[in-house]
């Protein structure tokens, strides 16, 4: 059995088009009372607190744990907690190039082993106008997501390439996913449906 401990529709969607039906058991860490001194750091502190979160309440499977942040100028950024946050960091982000960290974590729950590593890929954003940023914010869709922004929803008008995994960006990196797995034992291609 595979769980993964989110509630990210983006990180289910692309698990399950490449062939895998996990459940989904949302961990209710709090993620605001964690810390680290990098950006990387925080966002595998945060997918290890998820996966052992979920992972305690099970017998056996393995729990996938990720959590995305976003990098700017060597300061993390999370979910926006509310409309104006959003609208600063667009203002900040908008033109410039980050980096969207992400942690991931499985624990073989039977065997009690975890792994841990995170991916990382560069993003270039766009230029959009004020009344573009306030028009994006007023979707709700920034309030919900890591760094404020979603390549695959109406944040890819925005965002003007990236480098490396397109997976990092939307949550889980399947390449380094399948490494973890490969760690562990197992080869992920027996748990396509």
């Amino acid at each position: 059995m595979i769980v993964l401990a989110s509630a990210s529709a983006a990180r289910l969607a692309l698990l399950r088009n490449a062939g895998l039906d996990p459940k989904v058991i949302v961990s209710g860490v709090d993620e605001d009372a964690f810390s680290a001194h990098t950006p990387a750091a925080l966002s595998l502190v945060l997918a290890k607190a998820k996966a052992e979160a979920v992972a305690a309440g099970l017998g056996d499977g393995l729990v996938i744990g990720c959590d995305s942040i976003l990098e700017l100028d060597g300061r993390p950024y999370g979910k926006p907690a509310t409309q104006e946050e959003a609208l600063d960091r667009w203002r900040i982000m908008r033109g410039r190039t980050g980096r969207l960290v992400t942690g991931h974590c499985v624990i073989d729950v039977a065997a009690g082993r975890q792994v841990a590593e995170t991916a990382t890929t560069v993003v270039h954003f766009g230029s959009p106008s004020e009344e573009e940023i306030a028009a994006y914010v007023g979707t709700g869709e920034p309030l919900s997501l890591a760094g404020a922004f979603s390549i695959e929803g109406r944040g890819g008008w925005f965002v003007e390439g990236i480098e490396g995994d397109h997976g990092t960006v939307l949550g889980i990196s399947l390449p380094l996913l399948r490494e973890l797995f490969d760690e562990l034992g197992y080869a992920v291609t027996s748990f396509w449906r």
